[in-house]
């Protein structure tokens, strides 16, 4: 089918407010999405028609429910295609991170295979597709850094946001964000914000303050980060991952090397596009 592997970037929550809740249990979020230039890639195999696979993801996730061949059977359904596929990933984003590894995973899927498969769907109907997947796909799917409202759906390109260099840091605890969610000390109705305002300089993530007292080890990292004398830590989406600003001129590889032993950390930097802008043909951005 093809010899590329393609990107799946990872992504950070620069600011992340929850406002609201919906009748239907569905947070009513404003968040601002930069890529990374870190994450997974894919390579896709042809198979016989109605023959799905994946290697090297998670070995946990049965088949059903993992991400990219969700991804690949809602587009074939979606397209009449007869086509199957092999999905084989490279896997370097931590699950549970915070940081869309499987969204961005079943993003790349749907964008490649549109492509392979000629589907010809346009920007915003990929991005309808991928929302029944998870609320992180259609961000990934959108391909540019964005200001994202509703349940993240409702995305709007942002001005250009400075990409700068990060410390990203994984604690060694999963955070399901479910539960971050479900909690009932979670506060719901933080005043909303405006993307001036987060160019200003308002770019807290409200989620942080009840996941750092649920998960003490997060705290720690956020905190760790502070003392290094790194700017703005902070955790991303609803964690575990957390990361603050590296300053040109410091040497990140020489702070990872003071980490904890149970910890994970990589210097990164933000890009306000997705790589795949690049490898693929401009799609129609569609109504």
């Amino acid at each position: 089918m093809s010899d590329i592997w393609y990107p799946a970037p990872a992504k950070l929550n620069l600011m992340l407010r929850v406002v609201g809740r919906r009748a239907d249990g569905y947070h009513l979020l404003q968040s601002v999405f930069q890529f990374l230039d870190l994450g997974d890639d894919l390579h896709f195999s042809s198979l016989p028609s109605g023959i799905f696979r994946s290697s090297g993801g998670p070995g946990d996730i049965p088949p059903e429910k993992e991400l990219t061949l969700r991804a690949a059977r809602l587009l074939a359904e979606r397209c009449g295609r007869r086509e199957g596929v092999e999905i084989t990933l490279r896997k370097r984003l931590p699950e549970g991170g915070g940081v869309g590894g499987g969204s961005s995973d079943a993003a790349t899927t749907l964008l490649v295979l549109n492509q392979l498969w000629n589907c010809g769907l346009t920007r915003a109907e990929l991005i309808e597709l991928g929302s029944s997947l998870g609320a992180d796909v259609p961000i990934f799917l959108f391909g540019r850094s964005a200001w994202a409202e509703g349940i993240g759906e409702r995305l709007q390109a942002m001005p250009p946001v400075p990409e700068l260099r990060y410390l990203l840091v994984h604690p060694g605890v999963s955070v399901p964000t479910a539960e971050i969610f479900r909690d009932p000390e979670l506060t719901r109705q933080h005043l909303p914000s405006t993307i001036s305002a987060f160019l200003g300089g308002e770019q807290e993530n409200t989620l942080e303050p009840l996941v750092r007292r649920r998960y003490p080890v997060i705290a720690e990292c956020i905190d760790w980060l502070s003392a290094q004398g790194l700017r703005n830590a902070r955790l991303t989406g609803s964690g575990a991952c957390c990361f603050a600003e590296l300053a040109e001129g410091l040497d990140g590889a020489a702070l990872l090397a003071q980490l904890p032993s149970a910890w994970r950390g990589w210097a990164v930097r933000g890009c306000n596009q997705h790589p795949l802008l690049e490898l693929l043909p401009e799609i129609p951005a569609g109504a």
